[in-house]
C-alpha cells in the first residue's frame, strides 16, 4: 500500500525539478480551455453521468447539505450539478487552477447561479477554511492529482461538519476481466489518438493516462479516508470498475444538514 501511494504521487506532468502541485497546476492553467473536451471525448460521452453519482448519493440518502465544497472543482461541472439538485446555500468550489476556476465562473453566470456557486483558489492539503466549516465535502476525478493524498484526505475530514458527509468519485484501471483486457486496448490505441486531438500539450495527456494506472482504489483508498478520520466508509465500483465512488461522514449523531 504504501508503495502505491508513494507511485501516484511522484508521477508528475513534466520532467523538471518543479513539485507535482506546481507541475499540476501548471498544466490545468494550461489545458483548462480544452479540459472539457477532453474528458468528455476520453469517456466516450460518459464522464457526466459519472458526476451525477456524487449527487446521487446524496440524494437517494436524503441529504440536503447547507454548505458543499466542491475540491478540485476545476471547471465548476459538480458544482453546477450539485446546485441544480439539492439546492444548498451555498456552494464553494476550490481549486489551485485560476484559469479552471476562470472557466467555471464563466459557466455558472451562464446559468445565473453565481449567487449560489462561489470559486475560490485554495490548495486541497492546506485549506483557510475554519475546521467543521461544510456539511458536505464533495470532488469528482481529483484524487490522483493531489502532491500528498493522505494530507488532502485529512484537510477534508477537518473541514467537514460534525455529522457531515463525504462523497468521491474517481478514475482507475479496471481490475478485472474483461474489462481490464478491453482497457487496455482502449488505453494504448485509443486514447492517444483522442488526447492528441483535444490537447495540445502531449505530457499533459500522458501523464493524466498513467496516474489512472498507479492510483489506489477499492480497499486501498478507502483505507485512506479511514485514516484521515472518517467512518462508515464505502467504496462502489461504477461502470465496471472504472470509476469507484468513496463516501464516508464525520462522526456526530447531531448532523449539520437539513432534510428538507
Amino acid at each position: 500500500m504504501p508503495t502505491k501511494i508513494m507511485k501516484i504521487e511522484e508521477i508528475k506532468p513534466y520532467k523538471n525539478t518543479k513539485s507535482k502541485r506546481q507541475q499540476v497546476e501548471e498544466m490545468f492553467d494550461g489545458i483548462a480551455s480544452e479540459y472539457d473536451s477532453l474528458n468528455h471525448n476520453m469517456s466516450l460521452g460518459v464522464d457526466a453521468r459519472w458526476r451525477q453519482f456524487v449527487v446521487d448519493y446524496l440524494e437517494i440518502n436524503g441529504i440536503w447539505p447547507l454548505r458543499i465544497l466542491d475540491v478540485a472543482t476545476g471547471t465548476g461541472d459538480l458544482a453546477l450539478i450539485a446546485s441544480v439538485r439539492l439546492h444548498p446555500d451555498e456552494i464553494i468550489g476550490i481549486d489551485i487552477s485560476q484559469e479552471m476556476l476562470r472557466i467555471g465562473k464563466e459557466k455558472t453566470k451562464v446559468a445565473r447561479l453565481d449567487d449560489n456557486i462561489h470559486f475560490r483558489k485554495e490548495d486541497c492539503a492546506k485549506m483557510s477554511f475554519e475546521d467543521h466549516s461544510f456539511d458536505a465535502v464533495i470532488s469528482a476525478f481529483a484524487l490522483r492529482n493531489f502532491e500528498n493524498l493522505q494530507q488532502c484526505l485529512n484537510e477534508m475530514y477537518r473541514v467537514t461538519a460534525h455529522g457531515g458527509v463525504i462523497a468521491v468519485i474517481d478514475l482507475c484501471d479496471p481490475h478485472h476481466f474483461p474489462m481490464k483486457q478491453l482497457f487496455k486496448i482502449y488505453q494504448k490505441l485509443i486514447m492517444p489518438i483522442i488526447s492528441r486531438r483535444c490537447i495540445k500539450d502531449v505530457e499533459a495527456a500522458s501523464y493524466l493516462n498513467q496516474s489512472m494506472k498507479v492510483v489506489p482504489s477499492g480497499k486501498d483508498m478507502a483505507q485512506l479516508f479511514r485514516n484521515a478520520g472518517f467512518i462508515n466508509v464505502k467504496y462502489t465500483p461504477l461502470k465496471f470498475g472504472m470509476c469507484y465512488l468513496y463516501t464516508g461522514r464525520k462522526a456526530d449523531s447531531a448532523g449539520h444538514w437539513s432534510e428538507r
